[in-house]
């Protein structure tokens, strides 16, 4: 079969296109005949080798895959050839024509739903579902603001937190042209993150007095800076493989979050219980099969492509969820 495998840590040039066997499923296990694969910036920080835990040289990347059932080892049931397909590999081999999946972690994908739109769910949407529900403990009437509110996980952010009855939804942005798509996705108002002041712009969008939530997907600085948009009594809530790098917090600013009642919460899906993350990802599939939650499809790439997957993605040109076509 063919593949995208990483023999050493770099840029997207490591990546490289091979032919390797065909993998056979074991005991509880079905293989995939892939369809698409989705890329994350979790799969940036990894090929960088800037995350630990990756496996043995060569692997081949990628967690999320939608297909077809093509094989099934000893011990499934429920999942026969021929059915189609979403799960989530823990074990990594999204990018390639055929991948093996636990079938405790693959779920069927309804009808009405593409494989497309079922592979920007697997990782993204229980982050979005369960960020809002535990990391953040959004309630009805709250105000909230959600970084690159255009990309995989932000506009889902958007569609849910106005589902859970937010009062003020506002949506962080880099670039004009993606103010229109964030504003119908059911943001009330967006702010120019590639403008210093972004802060302060969070707080014109609340009446001055900050939102109640401020959702943090980076590193650095970026963390303080959302202190400055976050209300009295607010949640800022770090997420995202990025926030993990850089961060130091000054004096000033932990004076700030003990005097204004404030609190800083990671939220990270993959150190969840496995049951709540695959209850919200069959949830996120009904929703968008009942055309409730709308997936947002931006740049797609063939396999043999999936360099310049990642070098659109690092460059945050992208919307939405970036898509490998496989077959």
């Amino acid at each position: 079969m063919k593949a995208i495998r990483l023999h050493q840590f770099g840029g997207p040039e490591v990546l490289r296109l091979d032919d390797v066997p065909t993998p056979k499923p074991g005991e509880g296990e079905v293989r995939i005949r892939v369809s698409a694969s989705g890329l994350n910036f979790t799969d940036l920080a990894q090929r960088e080798g800037r995350l630990p835990g990756a496996p043995p040289m060569p692997f081949i990347p990628g967690m999320e895959v939608a297909g077809v059932v093509d094989a099934v080892g000893p011990s499934v049931e429920g999942l026969a050839a021929g059915t189609r397909v979403v799960a989530l590999l823990p074990g990594q081999g999204a990018f390639a024509t055929h991948a093996v999946a636990p079938a405790a972690t693959t779920l069927r994908i309804p009808d009405a739903v593409s494989f497309e739109q079922a592979v920007c769910l697997p990782a993204q949407a229980p982050t979005a579902l369960l960020g809002l529900r535990e990391g953040a403990r959004l309630r009805a009437g709250e105000s909230v603001y959600i970084p690159s509110a255009a990309g995989g996980v932000g506009s889902l952010l958007v569609q849910v937190a106005k589902r859970m009855g937010a009062s003020r939804v506002i949506g962080g942005v880099g670039r004009e042209s993606k103010r229109a798509l964030v504003s119908r996705l059911g943001a009330d108002a967006t702010v120019d993150t590639s403008r210093p002041d972004w802060p302060e712009q969070v707080r014109e969008a609340t009446r001055g007095l900050g939102a109640d939530v401020v959702f943090v997907a980076g590193g650095g600085d970026l963390p303080g800076q959302g202190l400055r948009a976050l209300a009295f009594r607010g949640r800022l809530v770090l997420y995202g493989a990025e926030s993990m790098f850089g961060t130091q917090w000054s004096i000033e600013q932990m004076a700030g979050v003990m005097a204004q009642n404030q609190s800083i919460t990671g939220f990270a899906t993959f150190t969840l219980p496995f049951e709540p993350r695959h209850a919200a990802l069959r949830e996120a599939l009904t929703l968008v099969e009942r055309g409730e939650l709308q997936p947002v499809i931006g740049q797609t790439f063939p396999l043999e492509a999936v360099a310049r997957a990642h070098q659109a993605l690092a460059e945050r040109g992208t919307t939405g969820k970036v898509v490998i076509r496989v077959e």
